[in-house]
């Protein structure tokens, strides 16, 4: 299994050229059965990604365009009425797909937003008083353009919480990007990729990721972050229970993907700012890259546990 997820990050890293950190947390992600919020400018790549995430995997697609017109049913679905029968059958929407691809999901309104919240916490949806659980594995990516970008509507911090990490793609180095201008993209490429896992496979190895092992030290280590978060003018909000269960559960992903069956205090470095960035909002005007510092500073002025 662990030979597939070699192949798989190698043809995910050839579609998304020189954004290997990308490729990893992403993968983690999934494998954490988490969700994953990608924001950055449009054509950045974030669609391509989704994408050859899904044909690796193995899994099932779909793709929602976020705009300030689409209601809940277009995601969720919605109930229809067969007139012959005099009774009503349930449509199923783009949500019951292994991947749904929530695209600039900030130009919806909040009410088709929330639409997701119990998807993505539960699994599952409720239409008409009846529920319905969604395929596994599920994992959603939401894409968001930078909120200074005309036509957004912030994110609430309750759907912001469902996603266990945020991305950036950002811009390749020159010589890469040039690549990828030559051959007009890579989106192409992405959607004739072979799948190496299967949808099952995807199963079992979250499984597997759930068994790394999390000594007692590695949980000191993760109370003294919740801690050190939550004093005064570090941050706005301090890292909440549900914020400090994804850092370890990205944690055992990342070190699962390193092949390894139990988790450092540097596999903790490594996530948090990724699990962090969405959550704690630090004083004055850190955005971006500067933000991402800021996170890996906090984290290295935090004492590991001997």
């Amino acid at each position: 299994m662990k030979e597939k997820l070699k192949e798989a990050i190698g043809l995910l890293s050839e579609v998304i050229v020189g954004k290997n950190d990308t490729v990893l947390m992403g993968l983690a992600t999934l494998l954490a059965k988490g969700h994953l919020l990608l924001e950055d400018l449009p054509g950045t790549g974030k669609t391509t990604f989704a994408l050859a995430l899904a044909k690796v995997t193995g899994c099932s697609f779909a793709r929602v365009q976020f705009t300030n017109d689409l209601m809940p049913s277009d995601v969720v679905g919605t109930e229809i009425l067969i007139p012959q029968e005099g009774r009503f059958v349930f449509s199923k929407g783009p949500v019951f797909n292994n991947l749904l691809l929530a695209d600039e999901i900030n130009r919806a309104t909040p009410r088709t937003q929330s639409a997701l919240l119990e998807a993505m916490g539960e699994g599952r949806v409720t239409v008409g008083g009846e529920t319905y659980t969604l395929p596994e594995p599920f994992f959603v990516i939401a894409t968001q353009n930078p909120l200074e970008l005309y036509g957004t509507f912030p994110l609430p911090e309750s759907q912001l919480d469902r996603f266990m990490a945020r991305l950036e793609m950002g811009y390749p180095g020159r010589e890469l990007e040039a690549q990828v201008v030559s051959h007009d993209g890579h989106y192409q490429k992405a959607r004739n990729l072979p799948a190496v896992l299967t949808a099952q496979e995807v199963l079992e190895i979250q499984e597997e990721v759930e068994g790394v092992r999390v000594d007692d030290k590695i949980l000191d280590y993760l109370m003294e972050i919740a801690l050190w978060s939550r004093e005064a003018e570090r941050f706005r909000f301090g890292l909440s229970t549900r914020g400090v269960i994804a850092v370890k559960r990205m944690a055992q992903a990342f070190a699962y993907l390193d092949g390894r069956g139990y988790v450092v205090p540097d596999d903790v470095k490594r996530v948090f700012p990724y699990v962090a960035y969405h959550r704690l909002v630090p004083p004055g005007e850190y955005v971006g890259r500067e933000r991402l510092e800021y996170l890996n500073r906090f984290i290295n002025s935090v004492p590991v546990p001997l």
